[in-house]
């Protein structure tokens, strides 16, 4: 296998299509989700369409041991991956304490604690190749707080600040991380979370356009990659330093109530 992409949540959405992205440029893949079927669907589309070799790893990375038994397969197959692609993830939608605390749990688990172990485990290999690009798929959603998914938005920040800080690290090697932050996008993650029912995925783009966007943000080696605004939603992001934080946090509530 050569140049090859290990993309989490590959299944569905925006994983899906930066995997196609992917393939169709020629690159190999190792694709992770916990969905064998589907994952079993893409991996014969993309090797009878564009001649790649894909190797499936069944996870469910919001389980603990995950990240580390998925870096230790790769290894033993004797893999080396030229790109880390963060994806997997999900929301909820709903008041703090009247959601399940093992559903908020589990979004930590995934959305903060399988993207860190990961980045840990690939990152020293990358650097000591002095090579290699991560992608971590963050969201809009990291720039505010976000009164019914106060969770979600508060792992997806831990996301943004922690990719930047470590492109800071970085900044003296040829490893770049780039930090996708799609708006409301195409995918299950709406129906999953509750969030096709609100004001906010009245408007959505398609995953192949944010997933496009984020695959060029990474080979460039961009820091931030924001995709997939309405221009309404472009101009509200635009004003955000400018609002008071009560009259952001009574607009964001009013756009997640299901109507």
């Amino acid at each position: 296998m050569k140049n090859i992409a290990l993309i989490t949540g590959a299944s569905t959405g925006i994983g899906r299509e930066l995997a196609r992205i992917h393939a169709a440029k020629g690159g190999d893949l190792i694709i992770v989700a916990r969905r064998e079927d589907k994952l079993m669907e893409l991996k014969s589309e993309l090797e009878q369409q564009f001649a790649v070799q894909v190797k499936l790893i069944v996870k469910d990375l919001g389980h603990a041991d995950a990240p580390q038994e998925i870096y230790k397969e790769v290894e033993e197959a004797g893999l080396s991956i030229a790109y880390l692609i963060n994806n997997a993830g999900f929301g909820g939608l709903g008041k703090f304490h009247e959601q399940e605390a093992e559903l908020q749990i589990n979004m930590i688990n995934l959305n903060i604690l399988a993207l860190t172990v990961l980045t840990r485990l690939f990152l020293p290999d990358f650097i000591k190749q002095n090579k290699g690009r991560i992608l971590n798929v963050s969201s809009t959603a990291s720039l505010m707080p976000g009164p019914l998914q106060a969770v979600y938005f508060a792992t997806k920040a831990y996301v943004t600040s922690f990719s930047n800080a470590l492109s800071g690290e970085l900044h003296n090697t040829k490893v770049t991380i780039t930090n996708l932050m799609p708006g409301a996008t195409e995918t299950e993650f709406g129906g999953r979370s509750g969030m096709d029912k609100t004001e906010m995925f009245k408007q959505t783009v398609s995953a192949r356009s944010v997933a496009e966007a984020g695959y060029k943000g990474m080979l460039k080696g961009k820091l931030d990659v924001i995709s997939g605004l309405t221009t309404s939603q472009k101009i509200m992001m635009s004003m955000l330093p400018l609002m008071p934080k009560k009259m952001i946090l009574k607009q964001i509530r009013q756009m997640q109530e299901v109507k």
